[in-house]
């Protein structure tokens, strides 16, 4: 019998057949199998027949058999990966979802001027006369329009219009909105952070990493509102808040008012881009007087019991004056200086201390450098240059220094959260990581500002900031806002910075409103008292339950003992503030 092989060539014809009648039974599955091979082998072929043939109609009818739109459109697409960013509780702020945008091969658009009229009606927001320029162009490729819905592409594609194709990208959305513009910012339309985070976290975010941000954003809507009626009730220009973790420096809620929409940037003014809280810098008035304290406390050189003269004090052909009607005179000890917000006696406490220490205190606090916070948008400290005995002065009641919001919140909660200053940062605190920090002062000198604060709220000029149950201490803060050659007398700024539980301080709350007027109810005052005050008050009574915070009793003996302060000196009676008396 005969073997075929590789080189046995098959004859045809009868003798093949014979073959076949002899072993029907091998014969015939070895001929239903290669027809099987042949039928897949022919499929194939005649797929990618169809795959070319397809592929070059598509490139003669997009952009011509020289392949150059091709080319074009590849380079111009955008396909990033590009990760999430979500609030503490896994909310999404930011995330990249596919989009379809609109192009054009001008040179196989058959009617340039019907085009543009179609499309113009599709899409009113289109330039018209920039459309038919760019559809009677000798171009390859115009891109028309980026991010499209899918309604816009269904509609678009009905039209059957020659030379118009889609090319599928990625486009960023921002579920918030303008809750969260100031602080996740947004990205142009290649995905590249232009501002925010988005710009500060790009390379992370670009690599894939998805970042959990410290904001709440149940905090951010809550404040936002609050912040909101505030300014129409006072009749504010803008408005800002800031609330702080004071034992991470984790911020919670950060909210710039007027804000913008993230999807549209270019349309919002520069006042709305502006974010207050981190490029704003102020004079923040007595609210600085926390500092000043502290530093007289520290230095020794005061006691609660010392006193000092409450006479106007004359500085060349100026007048430091406190700015209640009185005192002005006689001597009142540094508590009653601090509860009832004393300019003059402020300066004596400055000029016990000193220049030198000033100076290093307030470095030490981190207020004469720029916040390290982890957004591009953080303005500079204005720190007098030269920083002289009469700066000194100014800066003991807070002014003739500047600094941002961030700035005043990350020091204040230095001094009252046991004495370590904490960097403050947009990013969720792994618990499985040390706190960085710095001791910047002594626990028990955090102790004693714990309970002068606390005063303030009971007896001094922030008490439309008390909530029963959660033992508020603060301080606030009213100036004028700084011009060339001096202040603008109807323009200023009023702030207030509140801790909670004062005892043992979980939060920190800063709520500023710019310009705000005197309305009803607040007797032809518009210091911090009668409106950032209250504001603060309202967003402590908000977040407490929100944040788990349980209202304690008020006549808790343990707590009282933790926030005891002596009182002590001559001419310190104990009468409770009216608000409307609050310093400058």
């Amino acid at each position: 019998m005969a073997v075929l092989s590789d080189h046995t060539p098959i004859q045809p014809g009868p003798r093949s057949v014979q073959a076949d009648v002899a072993r029907p039974g091998r014969t015939l599955a070895a001929a239903i199998e290669t027809g099987r091979q042949r039928v897949v082998v022919t499929a194939l072929v005649f797929g990618l027949a169809f795959v070319g043939i397809g592929t070059g109609l598509v490139r003669m009818m997009a952009f011509g058999d020289t392949g150059e739109g091709a080319a074009v459109a590849m380079a111009g697409e955008t396909t990033t990966d590009r990760a999430d960013l979500r609030d503490r509780n896994g909310l999404i702020l930011a995330t990249t979802l596919p989009s379809m945008s609109l192009y054009a091969d001008p040179k196989l658009v058959i009617d340039p001027i019907e085009a543009s009229l179609k499309l113009s009606k599709l899409l009113p927001e289109l330039n018209a006369e920039k459309l038919l320029a760019d559809l009677s162009s000798e171009r390859r490729f115009v891109w028309l329009k980026r991010g499209l819905t899918p309604a816009q592409q269904y509609e678009i594609n009905r039209l059957g219009i020659p030379g118009l194709a889609f090319q599928s990208e990625e486009r960023r959305y921002y579920p918030a909105g303008a809750l969260t513009s100031h602080v996740v910012g947004f990205t142009n339309i290649d995905a590249q952070g232009i501002a925010g985070l988005e710009k500060s976290l790009d390379s992370r975010l670009r690599a894939g990493e998805s970042v959990a941000l410290s904001i709440d954003l149940r905090l951010q809507e809550m404040v936002r509102n609050e912040l909101q009626a505030a300014i129409t009730k006072f009749k504010a220009t803008a408005g800002n808040v800031i609330i702080m973790d004071v034992k991470t420096g984790e911020i919670l809620s950060m909210i710039s008012l007027p804000d913008f929409n993230p999807y549209e940037p270019t349309a919002a003014s520069e006042d709305a881009l502006f974010n207050r809280n981190t490029l704003g810098v102020y004079e923040m008035g007595s609210t600085f007087k926390i500092f000043n304290t502290a530093l007289a406390l520290e230095s020794g050189t005061s006691t609660l019991e010392t006193t000092y003269e409450q006479s106007p004090i004359r500085v060349g052909r100026f007048t430091i004056r406190n700015f209640r009607a009185e005192p002005q005179s006689g001597r009142w000890s540094v508590y009653e200086i601090f509860r009832q917000s004393m300019n003059t006696g402020s300066v004596h406490m400055f000029e016990a201390a000193g220049l030198q220490r000033q100076k290093e205190f307030l470095a030490r606090l981190g207020l004469t450098r720029p916040s390290p916070l982890e957004l591009p948008e953080v303005g500079s400290p204005m720190v007098p240059q030269p920083w002289t005995q009469v700066s000194g002065m100014t800066i003991a009641y807070g002014h003739g220094m500047a600094v941002t919001p961030i700035q005043l919140v990350s020091a204040v909660a230095a001094v009252v959260n046991g004495g370590t200053l904490h960097p403050p940062t947009l990013i969720k605190h792994d618990p499985s990581r040390p706190v960085p920090e710095t001791r910047v002062m002594s626990a028990e000198l955090s102790r004693v500002m714990r309970a002068l604060m606390r005063v303030v709220v009971v007896s001094g000029t922030a008490t439309k900031a008390d909530v029963p149950g959660y033992f508020v201490g603060a301080k606030t803060g009213s100036a004028n806002k700084a011009v060339r050659g001096g202040y603008n007398r109807k323009a200023g700024v009023t702030d207030f910075v509140g801790i909670f539980p004062a005892y043992d301080p979980k939060y920190i709350v800063m709520t500023m409103l710019e310009d705000a007027q005197a309305v009803e109810g607040t007797y032809g005052y518009n210091t911090a008292g009668w409106n950032a005050a209250p504001l603060g008050g309202r967003i402590i009574a908000r977040m407490g339950p929100m944040m788990g915070v349980e209202p304690k009793d008020p006549n808790d003996p343990a707590i009282l003992e933790a926030l005891a302060v002596a009182p002590g000196g001559r001419g310190a009676p104990q009468v409770a503030a009216a608000p409307e008396e609050e310093e400058g």
